[in-house]
This record gives structure tokens, C-alpha cells and sequence, in this order.
């Protein structure tokens, strides 16, 4: 899944969240989130983890269930304190989810570190206050190998401004 794999890819991107270190990286950055929306749910492994770690999922859908995140009005089905969701690393499909979602509610998204170091990422980068760095996960259930591609939540919010603080893996693991 990615630039170093000659592995065909997944449909929409649809791997699913199901290595424990993604939420693990991201819980003590959530200070005050009680609840939150995943708009890219799949098959709900992310929702699940977070759930267990306390926190309420209060919106959950997903394209393949016929609710698009890019058009599908969630944010007036629930109110939450945030959007956390293991997005399409698809750029044109990422782009318009940052755009969206950091005007809705502070914003938590897992795709590719590398993003942060683009040119692409040069106008989202204003309104992302934190970089976690994560590593590699596993996407593959049932498999004990981890993606080429490290990975990375990027926190988005438009009323952020002035780009953001990384975290690296030491702090990360604490």
C-alpha cells in the first residue's frame, strides 16, 4: 500500500485501522474529547479501539455503506468534540477531507507521514497544529507485516493558525 509496494491496492483505500498503535500514538493528544465522529469508519476497527479507550462514538459511517464524507451532512446528525478518521491517502479525496472537516470540528486524521514534507501539503499546513509521528502499521488483517509507509496523525482546525507542533516517536511512546 504505497509508493515502495508492487502490491495492487486496496478499493477507496479501505485498510483498515486494526494495528492498536495508531490509537495508542493519538490518546494523549486527546485532552478534552469526550466524543468524536469517523466519517471513514470501513469496517469500524478505529471506532472500536477509541470506544474502548473511553471515548464515545457519536456519527459513524462510511462511502461503502452509502454515506459520503465529502458530501454526507454529518455534522448535523451529532454534535461532537471532533473528527478522528483514518482517511484515503487518495491526495485529491485527502485535500477536500481536511477542507471539510477542520471547518466543521478540531480534526484528527491518520495517512502518510511523507504528506507533511510535499508541496502539496504547503496550503493545508497554516491550519495543522500537530504532527504525531506514529511509524508503520499493520493494515492486514491476519498478517504480521507492517506497511512501507510510516504513518502520522495531522490535527486540522480552521481557526488554527501559524502550523504545526511534531511530536516524534520518543514523546509519541510516552
Amino acid at each position: 500500500m504505497g509508493r515502495r509496494s508492487d502490491f495492487p491496492r486496496i478499493a477507496r483505500d479501505a485498510y483498515q485501522t486494526i494495528d492498536p498503535n495508531a490509537v495508542r500514538k493519538l490518546l494523549p493528544h486527546l485532552r478534552g474529547v469526550k466524543t468524536f465522529a469517523e466519517p471513514c469508519a470501513g469496517e469500524g476497527y478505529l471506532v472500536g479501539q477509541l470506544q474502548e479507550a473511553g471515548l464515545e462514538c457519536v456519527y459513524e459511517g462510511d462511502i461503502s455503506c452509502g454515506y459520503d464524507a465529502l458530501v454526507y451532512p454529518f455534522d448535523q446528525d451529532a454534535s461532537f468534540d471532533a473528527i478522528i478518521s483514518n482517511v484515503p491517502w487518495d491526495r485529491h479525496i485527502l485535500h477536500q477531507m481536511i477542507l471539510r472537516f477542520q471547518a466543521m470540528a478540531p480534526t484528527w486524521l491518520l495517512f502518510d507521514a511523507e504528506w507533511a514534507h510535499t508541496k502539496q501539503s504547503a496550503p493545508y499546513m497554516d491550519q495543522c497544529s500537530h504532527i504525531v509521528s506514529v511509524g508503520r502499521l499493520k493494515w492486514i488483517p491476519g498478517t504480521k507485516m507492517t506497511g512501507k509507509e510510516s504513518c502520522a496523525w495531522y490535527r486540522f482546525h480552521s481557526q488554527h493558525s501559524g502550523g504545526p507542533r511534531f511530536i516524534g516517536r520518543e514523546v509519541a511512546n510516552a
